[in-house]
């Protein structure tokens, strides 16, 4: 995973340094695995920011650069650091202890997540009230699309999956986690995590950053921190988030980083987008291409 920018751009190789450097051995988990290592959420939480920074200092270095940013979950970490919020070794540090606490707050097996499509949040959230008795499930990823990601406690969620076939949703789909995420099961590891962040040295953003709490545009450090910290145990308003990027008028959306899920989400959201994606150097030229239209 990256080794291909790393050897395509001086920059990408920068950023896995200043990672290398942050978490010795970081680096070697990236490009060679194993893969048993590389999915570790201690590992996956930093693997996955370095390579998203990576490829964002390319765009960066050839003036590609944000009006406003936003990511998912784990990828408000990277838009805070594109907006330089955060420096760039803290927050390879800082992730690599959230998914640390997150892992440990919840045994492994006593939480899980799933996916439910074909059904509306608040229905979904009907689905998981009307099945709690209890313990805990609730939405904890509103993506949009009639796409709802649910965690809590591992019966709870079965039976929530179970309410939401009732409601009419399409599918219930189990998630291969290694917890239960953006619920209140995750409390413990926000109280862990939060004077770790509130430590670190902050600038305001350079751009609006977009939060997943809220869908509000953090202009300033001391709002931004206060986001990461509460995203732990609440649930990603990922529809909100790309609603509010639309309302101020964003037309085109660049996913950086490995995967193209978010691409997929935000043309469904917003089928008036325009969306690229760049995580390998073949994807470059078609990025550059397509902005270049824009822009004339």
């Amino acid at each position: 995973m990256g080794r291909a920018l790393a050897d395509a751009y001086p920059e990408a190789r920068a950023a896995f340094d200043e990672a290398e450097a942050a978490l010795p051995g970081l680096a070697r988990i990236i490009f060679d695995g194993p893969d048993e290592d590389l999915v570790l959420t201690q590992n996956a939480q930093p693997a996955i920011l370095t390579v998203s920074i990576a490829a964002q200092r390319v765009l960066a270095a050839r003036g590609i650069e944000p009006a406003f940013v936003a990511g998912h979950s784990l990828g408000e970490y990277s838009a805070n650091v594109a907006a330089a919020t955060l420096a760039f070794g803290d927050a390879v540090k800082v992730v690599r202890r959230r998914g640390q606490y997150m892992q440990e707050a919840v045994p492994v097996g006593a939480g899980s997540m799933a996916a439910i499509l074909g059904l509306d949040a608040d229905a979904v959230a009907r689905a998981c009230e009307e099945a709690a008795q209890g313990e805990v499930v609730s939405p904890a990823n509103i993506n949009g699309a009639g796409q709802v990601v649910i965690a809590g406690a591992t019966e709870a969620v079965k039976r929530a999956g179970e309410r939401a076939k009732a409601l009419g949703a399409r599918r219930v789909i189990p998630l291969a986690v290694s917890a239960p995420f953006h619920c209140a099961l995750l409390k413990p590891a926000e109280d862990r995590l939060e004077p770790d962040l509130r430590a670190l040295r902050v600038q305001n953003p350079r751009v609006p950053v977009v939060a997943n709490v809220d869908a509000e545009p953090k202009r300033d450090a001391a709002s931004a921190i206060d986001a990461l910290v509460k995203q732990v145990s609440a649930p990603v308003r990922w529809e909100q988030v790309v609603r509010r990027l639309a309302s101020e008028g964003v037309t085109n959306y660049v996913e950086v980083g490995p995967g193209t899920v978010l691409s997929g989400l935000i043309k469904k959201i917003d089928p008036n987008a325009t969306v690229f994606h760049f995580a390998q150097p073949q994807d470059l030229t078609a990025l550059e291409e397509g902005l270049a239209k824009w822009k004339s």
